[in-house]
């Protein structure tokens, strides 16, 4: 992202000795840039999948991370990482699909996004009419396996390709040798 800067070779010296290196500001202000732009890039993105509403998918990967974050620590089995095929269609969801994902509700979001619980609330109904996410009679919410399709199909393809060539971008500019 930052070019090498040359200087007019002075006589007698070597003239690769004359190329000067970004100093370490430079280098981390491209980063910073490089970075920056890839967010800005996902955010238009997902604003867009999301019918332009950014809170969207915030509260669908909060309640994502809380349902399968059990399956990650090892709290659940392995096995059960399809479990949730059964909630595919908007249908109930057996209690062998859900016995195995954590659990949250409207007030743990609120409480892990610090949005407004009625924000959280009014958005989660979207998500639900979206088929996105399933909500219990008491209240527990469930990612749906339409939702874990869809956008995990999303993170595997375009973004996650675009995601590591930004971070092979930006380690080859922190790799650069700096005064």
């Amino acid at each position: 992202m930052s070019p090498t800067v040359q200087t007019p070779p002075t006589s007698g010296a070597p003239a690769a000795a004359h190329h000067e290196q970004p100093s370490p500001h430079r280098v981390l202000k491209s980063v910073a840039l490089l970075l920056a732009r890839h967010e800005i890039r996902s955010l238009r993105r997902w604003f867009e999948d999301f019918d332009r509403d950014i809170l969207l998918p915030i509260l669908l990967g909060e309640i994502a991370l809380h349902n399968i974050g059990a399956l990650q620590n090892g709290v659940a089995r392995r096995s059960a990482t399809r479990s949730t095929r059964a909630l595919a269609g908007g249908n109930e969801p057996s209690e062998a699909a859900l016995r195995d994902l954590k659990p949250c509700n409207a007030y743990s979001i609120a409480a892990a996004t610090g949005l407004p619980r009625e924000t959280v609330r009014r958005k989660i109904v979207r998500l639900v009419e979206l088929g996105w996410i399933h909500r219990r009679g008491n209240g527990h919410l469930f990612i749906t396996d339409i939702a874990l399709e869809q956008f995990g199909a999303v993170l595997s393809s375009r973004a996650l390709t675009e995601l590591l060539e930004t971070a092979d971008h930006a380690r080859r500019l922190l790799g650069q040798k700096t005064d």
